[in-house]
């Protein structure tokens, strides 16, 4: 993926608390906390500490996100990413050295709260099929 141009840069050392919603790309390189909207692209820089849910059409992640994150067209990680959450996408890329601690949905249809799980221990509740 070719690098977009970012229109917005929450810098090392500055704090945000809130919700964000952009066009665009922007990249976070500080520490932002709650929740992440776009149609465009979510850089977290190296040196960010986000702990938001991320829903946008493509995140690359090189610092540290603790929380779920749904993108339209792909989820990046790089060294030296740490995410801990679920992701929902129809693309993952994971770099070598780069952490990730959660579930993968390779489908944008699925929520990224929903792990995948044994699809017969998740209809334990359902009625036992007769067999002939």
């Amino acid at each position: 993926m070719s690098t977009p141009e970012i229109t917005t840069i929450l810098g090392q050392g500055s704090s945000f608390e809130g919700k964000l919603t952009f066009e665009g790309a922007v990249r976070i390189d500080g520490a932002f906390k709650g929740e992440i909207r776009t149609q465009g692209t979510l850089i977290v820089g190296e040196t960010a500490d986000v702990r938001a849910e991320i829903e946008g059409a493509h995140v690359v992640v090189h610092g540290s996100v603790q929380g779920d994150i749904r993108a339209l067209e792909g989820v990046e990680l790089r060294t030296p990413a740490r995410v801990r959450g679920n992701i929902a996408s129809p693309s993952l890329e994971i770099e070598k050295g780069a952490r990730f601690d959660g579930s993968c949905i390779m489908d944008t249809d699925a929520p990224a709260e929903d792990p995948p799980g044994d699809p017969v221990a998740n209809n334990a509740d359902s009625e036992p099929v007769a067999e002939d």
